[in-house]
Order: structure tokens, then C-alpha cells, then sequence
């Protein structure tokens, strides 16, 4: 059950960062998971230790931890933008 949830949580966080990015008429469903929970991994890597907040690839579902993830999932989606425009939009 804690797998659905997680695709869940992840589609909606890929889907926000892709609106909050302004490319979200170039990514599907599928993508928008993949993004949110690479994007949640990220996340835990570079926010977690300087917030103290855990993600929600870390079994934390709460709003701090969807915060975390969100910022991951932006920070994944800027990235992506420049290796292919060479700015983030």
C-alpha cells in the first residue's frame, strides 16, 4: 500500500514542479512520477541534512517532507532545463 502512495505523492509533487517550471506541456503522467520521486531523492540528499526533515521516500508523509521533496523535484526539473536549453526557464 506505502508503493501506491508513494507514486501518488510523487505525481502530484512532479506535476507542481513542472507548473512552478513552466514545462508542464512537455511532460505526461509518467514523467511527472518519475520527476517527483527523483526529485524526492534529491531532495534527501541536499535538503534533508540542512533542514532536518525527512522526504517522502524516507516513510514521512507530512507536509515538511512533501516541502523537501517539492524543492528536489524543482531543483531536478531547473537542472534538466539547462542541459537542454542552456537556461532554466
Amino acid at each position: 500500500m506505502n508503493i501506491i502512495v508513494w507514486f501518488i505523492a510523487g505525481g502530484l509533487i512532479g506535476w507542481l514542479a513542472s507548473v512552478l517550471m513552466h514545462t508542464n506541456a512537455e511532460q505526461g503522467a509518467f514523467l511527472n512520477v518519475v520527476v517527483g520521486i527523483c526529485g524526492a531523492l534529491l531532495g534527501g540528499w541536499f535538503f534533508s541534512p540542512l533542514l532536518g526533515v525527512a522526504t517522502i521516500n524516507q516513510r514521512d508523509f507530512s507536509l515538511p517532507s512533501l516541502l523537501v521533496s517539492l524543492l528536489g523535484a524543482i531543483l531536478l526539473v531547473g537542472c534538466i532545463n539547462v542541459a537542454r536549453f542552456g537556461k532554466p526557464r
